[in-house]
């Protein structure tokens, strides 16, 4: 059990690095008005969600693998809840690529929407490890 949970935390780590610069990198890619800047910064976005597609195909791997080995843990409230907020992070993730492809389309929202985007996964963040910790 303790090999899963250290790979679903290295693939979580993974996954967050994305999660949080990708948004960031929209925000640099609204501001950058020049054909070639929105273009590095389109294979960019790629490139890096790619890479966090990555560690959430193996958190979700590995957390699945955790729930296998020790079924029992699904009767806990906290671990239900963390779940839930799991799906929410990748409903996010999805976001993030329609996103992508609205930038790269043209089409884009004020700086200030995407720094106000770029703070959901951090939210996301404190629940979750607040719940898989302290296990309230």
């Amino acid at each position: 059990m303790l090999w899963l949970k250290a790979f679903h935390v290295v693939f979580v780590v993974t996954w967050y690095a994305g999660l949080f610069y990708l948004p960031r990198l929209f925000v640099y890619h609204v501001a950058t008005t020049e054909p070639p800047g929105r273009a590095r910064f389109e294979l960019m976005e790629r490139r890096l969600y790619a890479i966090m597609s990555i560690g959430a195909a193996g958190t979700l791997l590995f957390g699945v693998a955790m729930i296998v080995a020790a079924p029992a843990y699904l009767a806990f409230a906290w671990l239900r809840v963390k779940l839930l907020l799991v799906v929410a992070l990748l409903g996010y993730h999805h976001w993030c690529r329609r996103l992508m492809r609205q930038l790269a389309a043209g089409s884009a929202r004020s700086q200030r929407w995407y720094r106000f985007f770029n703070e959901v996964p951090g939210l996301l963040l404190i629940a979750i490890v607040v719940l898989a910790v302290v296990k309230p």
